[in-house]
């Protein structure tokens, strides 16, 4: 076994024999299992030496002459599911774990820790290897350690914890890669769970295939002294530069009496806030979390924020001073003025990994509340909207996938990290959008006005996208597909602790898209040839209110699309701040409209466009396809009168269209389905 050494942890003092396993697999019979001859490996179910075991093999050691292999070709990994338990729940003291790895070419590994000796209660830690050099750590959401590890190399993976302080930390080939601060109830481990996966949702390619050799882990235990409080975690720090937070601190009784008053401090940027915590019973190994009533403001650059505990049960100092500071570094981000980042979700309730999906979109509303906005375009389930599905279908490779800003493909869990390349990016226009809607109106009109920044040329467009929060039913295609149910696979908000399906009853789905106007690709002509800096451009939309929305959850988007199909910015308001802002109205207006009658629609041949009266008004009407492209165009000069207008549509391929009608000085648009 190789010698495992604490490079960042600091020691704690100890009591009681270690807790230790080694293991190089040379004294082992090449076939063997080693959940059948070495009593410290089991497997998942418990059964040993068949499918869900590992056998020992003499094809690629690190040293000696044995190791360990896993594989797999299936997205959901398998069927070898092997444990190594740590000999109990360990909740104090330091732990270190150590293996060698040896992934194959073009193939990924996982591995996680369990919190609980009851396997699939709780997954402390979940490290995943993909294809392609990445390794992410995470505990259940985004991922605290996102670094690289070489290929086709044996390289050593050291875990430390300290358990007391909650300080984790990840080596590879001795060098640090990163720390991060557990949630307080997955500060604890059990056992090792060796698992090959590496699914395509989650960024890997659905092949596993790695060695291990020198698997190990080491357990030095905690003496608890009679007083001591220690701090383990700062948390509610989250934002971007200039934003106030009002953070917490979590502190846990690591002595034998409880605790019952003491001080806590928070330092950052020159700043010191304070609070007195008296009246609390607070038992041997419990925590707290301590809620600060001032608030900090975040500044640019990695800058640490510190936490002090002192005075405890009014007697000074405690028993054990290296626990009563807490640092956690903190890194936000300065936003672009005026910038809002849109997040669009392909899901569906049929979708077992799409759950995840609704997770993250809700930590990055809750994280980011002024500065992304969600849109979860569901397939295939009562929530789809057919054309937003199926020009959304043309930018995924699968379920669940996400689009931020309209660039690539990304796995929702992927979805912080490229928020946070786009925030900084200062978009060409702010956009406000504004209602005319009164109380009872089953329709209303919505402007989205571009602000510009900077000066524009080439085909800039705005759209609408009407996002409703809340949204329940009854029917069966609201069950939502859950294979994260009985934690197999992960921690996952919640869900792991639901059943597969989730019934109806017990799903609310948030952020559902129910229409975009007029288009995907947004109105062609929104604005002249170029802009100038300082100028300001709106585009108006009918919308046709559906009964069954409920306008109290309804969010009013719009978007402009750049020239390379990507979104410059977005800019969002709730029904009754866009009645606030107010709509605007122009002499030259754009209007996307469902008011002008398109019969047949949908049709295969031909449709009938019915103006009503104009009044002595040029008439143009052109279609476009949903890639933007005109496919027909006809002026029909000045006309006055009642008039209804036959379009041709024999030659046209089936998919969705926008007719575009010029009339005067009005610009409306209306959608066309052909079959």
């Amino acid at each position: 076994m190789k010698r495992i050494y604490l490079f960042g942890l600091a020691l704690v003092a100890y009591a009681g024999a270690y807790g230790q396993m080694s293991e190089n697999f040379d004294s082992r019979t090449v076939g063997e299992y080693m959940g059948v001859v070495s009593p410290d490996w089991t497997t998942w179910s418990g059964t040993v030496g068949g499918a869900e075991d590992v056998a020992v093999s003499d094809v690629m050691p690190e040293s000696g002459a044995n190791s360990i292999y896993f594989s797999t070709v299936s997205a959901t990994g398998g069927p070898q599911d092997v444990v190594v338990p740590f000999g109990g729940e360990l909740k104090t003291g330091t732990f270190v774990f150590e293996s060698d790895f040896y992934i194959e070419d073009n193939k990924g590994a996982y591995f996680n820790f369990q919190g609980e000796t009851t396997i699939g209660a709780m997954y402390s830690m979940n490290c995943q290897m993909l294809h392609e050099g990445t390794l992410l750590m995470d505990a259940g959401a985004s991922p605290l350690i996102t670094t690289t590890y070489p290929p086709e190399t044996w390289f050593t993976l050291t875990v430390m914890i300290n358990l007391n302080t909650n300080d984790w930390e990840l080596y590879i080939d001795g060098v640090i890669q990163g720390r991060f601060s557990n949630a307080s109830a997955s500060n604890q481990v059990a056992s090792a769970d060796l698992y090959p996966v590496n699914n395509a949702t989650n960024g890997g390619n659905n092949q596993a295939g790695y060695y291990m050799d020198n698997v190990s882990y080491e357990h030095t235990p905690y003496t608890l002294p009679a007083l001591n409080l220690g701090a383990t975690q700062i948390i509610n720090t989250k934002g971007l530069a200039s934003t106030n937070v009002s953070p917490s601190v979590v502190v846990r009784n690591l002595g034998t009496s409880n605790i019952t008053s003491f001080d806590v401090s928070l330092e950052y940027d020159g700043t010191t806030i304070n609070e007195t915590v008296t009246g609390v019973s607070i038992s041997s190994l419990d925590y707290y979390t301590v809620d600060f009533a001032d608030v900090l403001a975040l500044i640019s650059g990695e800058n640490d924020m510190t936490a002090t505990i002192s005075n405890v049960n009014g007697g000074g100092a405690d028993d054990d001073a290296d626990d009563d500071i807490k640092v956690e570094s903190l890194s936000p981000l300065v936003p672009a003025p005026g910038k809002v980042v849109l997040g669009e979700e392909a899901t569906g309730t049929w979708c077992g990994w799409c759950p995840r999906g609704a997770v993250f979109m809700d930590q990055m509303a809750d994280d980011y509340p002024e500065h992304f906005i969600g849109v979860a375009v569901h397939n295939g389930d009562p929530m789809t909207v057919d054309d937003y599905d199926a020009a959304i279908g043309d930018f995924i490779s699968g379920y669940p996938s996400m689009l931020v800003d309209r660039g690539g493909d990304i796995d929702p869990s992927a979805v912080e990290a490229s928020f946070l390349d786009r925030i900084v990016i200062a978009p060409k226009a702010v956009l406000t959008v504004g209602s005319d809607y009164v109380d009872g109106a089953t329709s209303m009109k919505v402007s989205v006005t571009a602000d510009f920044d900077e000066a524009i040329a080439g085909n800039y467009r705005l759209a609408l996208i009407i996002v409703e929060d809340g949204v329940t039913g009854t029917a069966s295609g609201y069950n939502q597909a859950n294979y994260y149910s009985g934690g197999g696979s992960g921690v996952m908000g919640g869900y792991e602790l639901l059943s597969d399906p989730v019934p109806a009853a017990d799903m609310v789905y948030d952020h559902v898209a129910r229409a975009i106007l007029p288009s995907f690709a947004g109105m062609l002509g929104s604005f002249p040839a170029t802009v100038e800096a300082g100028e300001s451009h709106t585009v108006s939309f009918d919308v046709e209110i559906d009964p069954d929305w409920n306008l109290d959850e309804v969010h009013l988007v719009g978007i402009l699309i750049a020239t390379d199909a990507q979104i410059d910015n977005a800019g969002f308001a709730s029904m009754d701040e866009a009645v606030d802002n107010g709509y605007v109205g122009l002499e030259d207006d754009l209007i996307v409209t469902s008011s002008i009658n398109l019969y047949p629609n949908p049709t295969s041949t031909h449709t009938n466009i019915d103006l009503g009266n104009v009044d002595n008004e040029n008439v143009m009407v052109q279609v476009y396809n949903m890639n933007g492209k005109l496919v027909s165009s006809r002026d029909y000069g000045m006309l006055n009168g009642s008039y209804t207008l036959p379009v041709e549509l024999s030659d046209f391929e089936k998919g969705m269209y926008t007719v575009r009608i010029n009339k005067g000085n009005t610009t409306e648009i209306v959608k066309l389905v052909v079959e």
